[in-house]
């Protein structure tokens, strides 16, 4: 009866318009809006789905939720719905169902290809080095940060990662995430989709940048980045820019991210292009000319790869110069003979070209002749 009573008296929407009002709204939506209030026998008693979301409430809104619940003459308690609760508050808080989420199929699923399958060059052996060590679970360093330019193999380093990581790997991109966060928050599965992210050995996020400007949410990631790596759990983060450049991340996004381990990917050489391209079944003296006629990155390298995979299937004939300067000519960079490379220097370094071919040894010459000894050398076939 006194229970009874006292549930009568006490008006648990003023209650909960009184902590809303005191906290910032999207933490009130993702922590307190989904919990069971009850009033019993005095005490203001807060029923969490699980022992993580009890933990991290004490943790962090303890303070506020007393306050609140002493202005109306109440002592609190946090705990788990159906193990610390009373009989009369053994209720769920989605809508009196157990909490489920389901994930994407495409953002659970592993990739097939491990490391062997990265063409590394000297420049990218140390991200290499760091993304094995991680996968073997041997990592002291997390989160693991990855940034660098599209096409430069930041996404398939990621799925190396989630190739050959033991235990259970969560692999999400920065928009599904936003995406999966949304869709919790109106199907009232919150607590489930923090848990989904949480119960993982490795946690990889591709494309962070997309987070910016989206606080719920960003707010959201941050901490479970923070309660991965107390755990002792692998994270690694994938971005097209350095933490300290992220733009819409304010200064406690940017120091999170760069507290583990940053580590740059470089773009594909030269020698790297021209070894896919030699994987893919290209010979190597067209794969030499593609490799030196095409951009540095990765996805074009691929583009060109299927193209030339297709012809060959379709048409049944293999790839020369003459078909490839027809096939690939919206990819293909134009050739240009040494002299007309030469003259073309000559212009922006402001000397003659009469002048670079004379017997001229003066400094500005001199200087003129090396730099375009370096770049002949790297664009032709020229010794």
């Amino acid at each position: 009866m006194q229970a009874t009573m006292t549930n009568t008296q006490i008006d648990l929407g003023a209650i909960k318009s009184a902590i809303a009002a005191r906290m910032d709204a999207a933490c009130y939506s993702s922590w307190i809006a989904g919990l069971n209030f009850e009033v019993v026998d005095g005490c203001l008693i807060l029923g969490a789905p699980n022992q993580f979301t009890a933990d991290f409430i004490n943790a962090t809104y303890f303070n506020i939720l007393a306050d609140v619940a002493a202005q109306n003459g109440l002592s609190i308690r946090v705990g788990v719905i159906n193990v610390a609760m009373p009989s009369s508050c053994r209720t769920n808080a989605n809508d009196n169902n157990r909490q489920t989420y389901t994930a994407p199929i495409l953002e659970n699923v592993k990739h097939q290809n491990g490391f062997d399958s990265f063409v590394c060059s000297d420049e990218n052996a140390f991200v290499v080095s760091a993304c094995k060590k991680m996968a073997s679970g041997a990592a002291s360093f997390s989160p693991l940060y990855i940034y660098g330019p599209a096409g430069c193999g930041k996404s398939m380093l990621a799925g190396c990662i989630a190739s050959e990581s033991a235990g259970r790997v969560v692999m999400m991109t920065g928009a599904g995430f936003v995406a999966e966060f949304a869709r919790a928050l109106q199907n009232k599965t919150i607590f489930a989709f923090k848990d989904y992210c949480r119960n993982c050995d490795t946690f990889i996020m591709d494309d962070v940048q997309v987070l910016s400007g989206k606080r719920a949410t960003c707010d959201e990631f941050l901490q479970l980045i923070i309660d991965l790596r107390g755990a002792g759990k692998n994270v690694v983060l994938v971005s097209d820019s350095a933490p300290g450049k992220l733009a819409g991340f304010d200064h406690r996004a940017q120091s999170l991210f760069a507290s583990g381990l940053v580590a740059d990917i470089i773009a594909p050489t030269r020698a790297v292009r021209r070894t896919m391209f030699e994987r893919a079944g290209v010979l190597a003296d067209m794969a030499d000319m593609l490799a030196g006629r095409i951009g540095a990155n990765g996805h074009v390298v691929a583009g060109i790869v299927n193209k030339v995979k297709t012809y060959v299937e379709l048409m049944g004939q293999s790839i020369d110069a003459n078909i490839a300067e027809r096939l690939l000519a919206d990819t293909l960079k134009k050739s240009k003979s040494p002299i007309v490379i030469v003259k073309s220097m000559c212009e922006k370094l402001g000397v003659s070209y009469d002048a670079v071919c004379g017997n001229g040894r003066c400094r500005a010459l001199v200087f003129a002749r090396q730099i375009m000894m370096v770049v002949l050398k790297n664009v032709t076939t020229l010794s």
